[in-house]
């Protein structure tokens, strides 16, 4: 549900955000990503996952996620929710994705 039509303009944003353990592939060319949400308020939610439940970087990614998130025009509020469900696999990562780190 994209009431702001910024989904686009997230989703570019998001796609400046690295797994440190796992460039050169972005959040989005990973799979991270599950939702992308914005209301007419100006708040846009993002629903994300993580690689594995006890990322030792989830913090950080998670802040990143928000803070760039926020920084798009037309944005208020940027929220994160973190769900691992369903859990992540590699599955879906985008075919670059597996390219580039070395899973074809």
């Amino acid at each position: 549900m994209d009431k702001l039509n910024l989904a686009t303009e997230i989703r570019q944003q998001l796609e400046t955000v690295y797994d440190p353990e796992l460039k050169p592939a972005n959040i989005i060319d990973l799979g991270l990503v599950y939702e992308i949400i914005t209301k007419e308020d100006g708040t846009a939610k993002i629903v994300m996952t993580l690689t594995a439940p006890g990322c030792p970087v989830a913090g950080d990614i998670m802040e990143e996620v928000q803070r760039k998130v926020a920084g798009v025009p037309g944005i208020k509020e940027a929220l994160v929710e973190l769900t691992f469900d369903p859990p992540w696999t590699k599955d879906m990562m985008s075919e670059e994705a597996k390219l580039e780190l070395g899973f074809l």
